[in-house]
């Protein structure tokens, strides 16, 4: 049976300070916490699960893992989904350590006030997807470790690496030069189906309602645009995630297969 106390430590963490401040957060689902035990369980604090669910892992994954038995009730009071699964844990927070050689020759996602935590995680899933291994965010962007966030990147949060910075000062010292480029998405730019892309430097994805910020404007060598092909009656803009898949999808796609699309934007 879980302590009042238990549950009230869960529960605040919905919220960044009383997540900084007990240096913890929330992750759910039976296949994500399966997979956190099998490939990431020194950075467990604790596993909340049904006797059943934890009865049928393999013997030896609960070794040296603290866990506690939770009935159904107890779930729904600790958990933040609708339908809450049978298993939910808490991870220490883990900042990772920046590594210039490796973000210097790779390309990496760069969120400018990309404030919807689900957006966010949603994007950690894409670039997972893509083998991209960085994404560098604003310091007022979303909060990573945010439950939403987390259960957008489906467990991708494990694989990717997210940073917080401030980009105006990042950008200084990652200026276009020889093969590192630094792109920006505009709603006017180059069409992004028939650039030749980079496979190192930054690609700047900005809020969707106010675009990226005027101040990292010098920065960027190269603007991009995602061109829109249904004519003048088009819709304002794209979600900040599925721009992110179709220029990450782009990134990976060599340069002599691009076909020279036409557009309504071009």
């Amino acid at each position: 049976m879980l302590h009042k106390a238990e549950i009230k430590l869960i529960r605040s963490l919905d919220d960044k300070k009383s997540r900084s401040e007990h240096g913890l957060f929330v992750v759910e689902g039976n296949k994500i916490i399966q997979e956190l035990l099998a490939s990431y369980p020194g950075g467990i604090h604790t596993v909340y699960a049904s006797r059943t669910w934890l009865g049928n892992l393999p013997q030896d994954s609960l070794q040296n893992i603290n866990y506690k038995f939770t009935d159904a009730g107890e779930m729904e009071r600790i958990s933040f989904l609708k339908t809450p699964q049978q298993a939910l844990a808490l991870l220490h927070m883990n900042h990772p350590e920046w590594n210039h050689d490796e973000i210097s020759g790779s390309i990496s996602l760069v969120l400018d006030w990309i404030q919807d935590p689900g957006n966010l995680g949603t994007i950690v899933r894409i670039a997972h997807w893509f083998g991209i291994s960085s994404i560098i965010c604003s310091m007022d962007s979303a909060d990573i470790c945010n439950p939403k966030a987390i259960q957008a990147t489906m467990g991708s949060f494990m694989h990717v690496k997210v940073y917080y910075r401030d980009l105006a000062s990042l950008l200084a010292g990652f200026m276009t030069t020889g093969d590192f480029m630094v792109y920006g998405t505009f709603q006017e730019g180059e069409s992004i189906y028939t650039q030749p892309l980079h496979n190192k430097g930054f690609v700047i994805l900005g809020n969707e309602s106010r675009g990226i910020s005027s101040t990292l404007h010098p920065f960027i060598g190269k603007r991009l645009m995602i061109p829109s092909f249904c004519g003048p009656a088009r819709p304002d803009s794209l979600n900040v995630a599925m721009a992110a898949a179709i220029i990450c999808s782009e990134l990976r796609r060599p340069y002599p297969d691009r076909m020279n699309l036409n557009s309504s934007d071009r």
